[in-house]
């Protein structure tokens, strides 16, 4: 269960990486501006936002990594209050994002970081 639990984490963190990439180098370039249904004026003019949006993924990605090394490297629970810290800073940012941007962003973004949670739990 503790393999399968920080696959997931590991998934979340992987696509929060994912989502720094986007947001911060591809923004203004066709996958950045397909991924987020931007036209070109609308990408230049929230390119800086975005990067710094990313950056903050970039963070969270961070976090979830760091959270699951201490817990190869000293195994048991260590690291465990780094993962549930960062999984409920994604499940927020989430919820936040599919109440003011788009609903899409609650299953992308927030419904992976619950099921890592619920399973951190169980484990």
């Amino acid at each position: 269960m503790a393999l399968i639990t920080n696959l997931v984490i590991l998934l979340v963190a992987l696509l929060h990486l994912y989502f720094l990439v986007l947001e911060m180098f591809l923004w203004d370039k066709p996958k950045g501006m397909k991924a987020f249904g931007l036209t070109p004026q609308k990408a230049a003019d929230t390119k800086v936002l975005a990067a710094n949006q990313g950056l903050y993924n970039g963070f969270l990605a961070a976090g979830l990594f760091w959270g699951l090394f201490q817990g190869i490297v000293h195994q048991g629970d260590a690291g465990l209050d780094f993962k549930v810290f960062f999984l409920l800073c994604v499940v927020v940012a989430g919820v936040y994002g599919a109440m003011t941007v788009s609903k899409k962003i609650f299953y992308i973004q927030a419904m992976p970081a619950a099921l890592a949670l619920a399973l951190l739990f169980l484990a």
